[in-house]
């Protein structure tokens, strides 16, 4: 994918997802210092928003948080279902791109009202219905995006709030913000092997199986989008527990970073026993067609997101699809009209 070519160069959608990597260049760590220092007192953090709003930015977060051992309670839930918690005692990030999706503007209205000070907007506009209801409202420096599939906005909402723990550990990561970057637009610009797209534009279901951490769930999301294919996230080891009984040979299984202990797993009930295509998209060589992106240690998710978009781009174009125009779709999803 890269924009020399017209054949990607027209659509909005492939731009804005090259632009990711100017979005990270640009990205400030210091935007999140305030709200940093009330979530390190309150050590309680909840997430929400819809759809990839929500998805790859908390839980990239989340994961992170235990995996470096912090003593910081964060947790997600999509609005409607978060509006019957008693988050009293949690700092609240709100994020929606447009400020006006009816979910997330009438939780922040309904703990505002109650009192709650720290409640947090995260926009990509100005003035919307969201930041009034917000004790402060940070918006994203990338800019409202024109597809209707977020791509850019997604890595900068994940990038603010994980330097909410950057801030909270005491950690200075602009010099890795740069190198991060150039990572990005390898993951972005890596060929695709046509062998692989050949094989997908056949699939009657495109499986995302990986880590809770965001990422597969994102790209099955994107999928629909982009590639119109019905899609379906197997966190961890799902793909092997019971699912198999209806997979059918013709269908396809990308895993992200799959776990060296349970190569042997997917091969004997995936491969020999469903009799469907495994593939991995990994920063090191797998038993499996394997889409090789580059490693990018702690933020190694954010390459992975970057090669699965870049790869849905190719499916999307062998099967024909003109990726800025869905049918259904819609770029708010549910908008709140007063």
């Amino acid at each position: 994918m890269n924009l020399s070519d017209k054949k990607y160069a027209n659509y909005a959608l492939v731009q804005e997802m090259m632009d990711t990597v100017a979005t990270v260049r640009k990205f400030d760590p210091a935007a999140s210092a305030a709200s940093a220092k009330l979530i390190a007192e309150s050590k309680k953090l909840f997430l929400t928003g819809e759809g990839s709003s929500r998805i790859f930015p908390a839980k990239n977060a989340m994961r992170k948080a235990k995996r470096w051992g912090m003593d910081l309670n964060i947790q997600t839930d999509g609005s409607r279902q978060s509006y019957e918690y008693d988050l009293s005692k949690y700092s609240v990030y709100c994020a929606s791109n447009s400020g006006r999706t009816k979910e997330v503007v009438l939780l922040a209205k309904k703990l505002t009202d109650a009192g709650k000070q720290d409640v947090f907007g995260l926009t990509a506009c100005e003035d919307t219905m969201l930041e009034k209801q917000c004790k402060a409202t940070h918006v994203l420096n990338c800019g409202w995006e024109q597809a209707v599939a977020a791509t850019k906005s997604v890595i900068e909402q994940t990038l603010f709030y994980e330097s909410i723990l950057w801030h909270i550990q005491g950690w200075d990561k602009t010099a890795e913000l740069q190198d991060l970057a150039d990572k990005l637009e390898q993951a972005l610009t890596l060929e695709i092997p046509a062998e692989i797209v050949d094989y997908v534009k056949k699939a009657e279901t495109i499986y995302f199986s990986g880590y809770n951490d965001g990422v597969a769930e994102e790209l099955t999301l994107k999928t629909n989008e982009i590639t119109r294919r019905k899609s379906d996230f197997l966190e961890g080891t799902y793909a092997v527990h019971g699912i198999e009984e209806v997979m059918k040979p013709c269908d396809v299984v990308f895993v992200i970073d799959p776990i060296e202990e349970e190569y042997e797993k997917f091969q004997e009930v995936l491969e020999q026993g469903v009799g469907c295509k495994v593939i991995a998209i990994s920063n090191k060589q797998t038993p499996f067609p394997t889409i090789i992106v580059p490693d990018c240690g702690e933020m190694q998710p954010y390459a992975y997101l970057c090669a699965g978009w870049n790869l849905l781009v190719e499916i999307g174009l062998g099967i024909g699809i003109d990726l800025d125009k869905p049918d259904r779709a819609r770029k708010v999803g549910n908008e709140l009209v007063l």
